[in-house]
């Protein structure tokens, strides 16, 4: 993965607090020609019309708001500055803040998008509405979900699906592995593969012959799957013991092992599709974000583009 310009998505409501960009400077770190670019979105309904009816009394408000966020931007900036890492700011206003974020994106065309993600409640959960679900579904740049910037990247992991049974296209698996491979390498960091699997439950299965001999049939799923992992992994010549195939739902059995590997960074893939889809399934990522406890980097396919903006 070779990063040239990072943007780095600023949470206007903390302070001093920022994991995403403590993160990016360890990143920028190993990748010195990088260049950074601190982006904050803030939204006040205050001054939204609410309190204020006098138009040039709102734009003045509004303007002064986001001068003082330019102001806490450069403050950040200035460590970073210091060391001899190039470092832009740019503060905006918007109410609807993953449109303004993939604005950005498509705007600056960054290497890699950083952003420190959040315990997501049920509601939001149930709404699929979060920005950082948004992101994960049409940002065009990969985007690392930041949560444990306190934990050095020793360890990272790349989960595929060889079979694509989630719809997901071979290269993209090609693409998982190319980019750990190259994050670990730049870092200094060693590289897991893991490859999750599940058959059908005893209670779902109504063939006949399927029930009566389940161990058989689960045995030829596991066999399946195993044989299409292994030869992806030996075609890529990745080490057998850093090889793992897990039986269970992705968000069932991987948060277990990432805390069991001391996992810091789980590196998975992400598909376009239909907003129906999304909502009555939701990517694997999403469904991982609030249980696993690492950091998280989203790839889409080569040619992605983002299916939620205007079209010309």
């Amino acid at each position: 993965m070779h990063i040239q310009h990072m943007l780095v998505i600023i949470d206007p409501t903390s302070e001093g607090n920022q994991p995403c960009l403590r993160r990016a400077e360890e990143i920028a770190g190993h990748f010195p020609r990088a260049r950074i670019t601190l982006f904050m979105c803030d939204y006040n309904a205050a001054l939204d019309g609410g309190l204020l009816f006098d138009t040039r009394g709102l734009e003045k408000a509004r303007a002064s708001l986001i001068d003082h966020r330019r102001q806490q931007l450069d403050k950040l900036a200035l460590p970073l500055r210091e060391k001899g890492i190039q470092v832009d700011v740019e503060a905006v206003w918007g109410k609807r803040l993953d449109r303004h974020l993939l604005r950005a994106v498509a705007e600056h065309k960054p290497d890699l998008v950083l952003k420190t993600t959040h315990h997501h409640n049920l509601i939001k959960r149930l709404l699929l509405s979060n920005t950082d679900w948004q992101l994960i579904r049409f940002c065009e740049a990969p985007l690392w979900l930041v949560k444990r910037a306190d934990q050095p990247l020793k360890n990272l992991c790349a989960s595929i699906d060889p079979l694509h049974e989630a719809d997901k296209p071979a290269s993209l698996d090609l693409k998982l592995i190319s980019t750990t491979q190259g994050l670990a390498s730049q870092l200094g960091a060693s590289m897991q593969l893991v490859h999750c699997y599940n058959p059908l439950p005893r209670t779902l299965v109504f063939d006949a012959s399927v029930i009566a001999d389940y161990d058989g049939y689960a045995g030829d799923v596991r066999q399946r799957h195993a044989q299409a992992f292994e030869q992806m992994a030996d075609a890529l010549r990745i080490a057998p013991t850093t090889r793992h195939l897990l039986q269970g739902y992705p968000e069932e059995v991987i948060p277990p092992f990432i805390e069991d590997q001391q996992v810091n960074l789980l590196v998975m893939g992400a598909v376009s599709r239909s907003r129906l889809d999304s909502a009555l399934l939701g990517h694997t990522a999403e469904r991982l974000l609030d249980e696993c406890g690492s950091d998280i980097l989203v790839i889409k396919p080569d040619g992605f583009t983002d299916p939620s903006k205007p079209r010309d």
